[in-house]
């Protein structure tokens, strides 16, 4: 009962640190602005961590190592191009609406955090999101499933950014659930917004 008692209170500290990090920052956010927001002394909060980077460690290796665990049970799965393109949307919209703040930290401060090796890791998982992208993209092309003039880095730059970008403006009490959000960039993206669609013209020389 302690025991799960305290994992209960470790959690709800790394979830008033989560929500602090994406409001004021990282670096902006102090050991003592934590302890505040949990009602505690600042020396109380080193008895379940023994730094702010130890908490931000924490916070992120737990969520992207969900996150890219849900990924690759969609690619696993075989779907195909198309159908594990938009899963893995539907699965990225889902995870802005349950873990805004985490998805805030890891938008926001990777810049920030990689100046410290314990967050290498930071770098790794930005190099297997793009070669999960890219790698899917291309093979869609190969398939036919997506236009063979497709510019595979340019979408994978496009998708990254609009998708996660989401966070700043997703509100998730809206009228729209994070589905039926990401349902919704799906038809822009892969349908487009146009009734006639007109060839995109490429720019040759230099």
């Amino acid at each position: 009962m302690l025991n799960q008692q305290g994992s209960g209170r470790r959690a709800e500290l790394l979830a008033m640190a989560a929500k602090l990090f994406a409001e004021r920052g990282y670096v902006s956010t102090t050991v003592r602005d934590i302890a505040d927001a949990a009602g505690i002394l600042s020396g109380s909060l080193y008895h379940h961590f023994d730094s702010k980077e130890s908490m931000a460690d924490e916070i992120l290796s737990g969520f992207l190592g969900r996150l890219f665990g849900t990924y690759a049970e969609i690619v696993a799965a075989g779907l195909g191009p198309r159908k594990t393109l938009e899963a893995i949307v539907i699965a990225s919209f889902e995870a802005i609406e349950s873990h805004p703040s985490e998805v805030a930290i890891y938008q926001n401060e990777t810049k920030q955090l990689l100046r410290l090796p314990r967050f290498a890791y930071l770098e790794q998982r930005n190099t297997e999101f793009r070669t999960l992208w890219t790698d899917l993209l291309a093979e869609g092309v190969r398939e036919g499933v997506f236009r063979a003039d497709l510019d595979v880095e340019l979408v994978y730059r496009f998708v990254r950014d609009t998708v996660w970008m989401a966070v700043h403006w997703y509100n998730p009490k809206g009228s729209l659930s994070a589905e039926e959000v990401a349902r919704q960039y799906l038809s822009i993206v892969l349908d487009g917004i146009a009734t006639g669609r007109r060839p995109v013209k490429r720019r040759t020389g230099a």
